[in-house]
């Protein structure tokens, strides 16, 4: 158990994680709002962007979730020519995946805005500031 004046500390750790993620989310939720898509539709098209001929199993693994939970957004992302969805050449059993052009236009104005605030904040913050948070999201992120 931590002491009162510590533990308020880090409440207010939360928050500002709960506030940052909000305003970090801000500006892609309203852009993918306008077309009927949501923040999983934008990781999706945010981690098949990174890794062209990303596979279906690869994408699963990385955002950590099932294929129930899969199945619907690519299938939508899919369907609006955002992302292509064919059989490998060198395994027919597996699917990859890559954006489309248009695909990568609306994935580039979504994680541009992000690209964008973040270089701001780290600009306004400074190196020093910058590299222990990327210290602490990496802790949290594999913790």
């Amino acid at each position: 158990m931590v002491d009162q004046k510590r533990e308020e500390s880090l409440r207010e750790a939360i928050e500002l994680i709960f506030f940052s993620y909000r305003s970090f989310t801000r500006g892609p939720d309203l852009i993918l709002e306008k077309r009927g898509l949501n923040r999983m539709h934008h990781r999706i098209l945010y981690f098949v962007g990174r890794e062209p001929a990303l596979s279906v199993n690869d994408l699963l693994s990385v955002l950590n979730i099932s294929k129930q939970a899969l199945h619907n957004p690519l299938r939508q992302l899919v369907a609006m020519k955002l992302v292509s969805n064919s059989k490998s050449r060198s395994d027919g059993r597996v699917k990859e995946l890559r954006l489309t052009s248009a695909g990568k236009k609306l994935e580039a104005r979504l994680t541009g805005t992000q690209l964008l605030q973040l270089a701001e904040v780290f600009g306004q913050a400074g190196p020093d500031a910058e590299k222990a948070w990327r210290k602490t999201m990496h802790f949290l992120a594999n913790d």
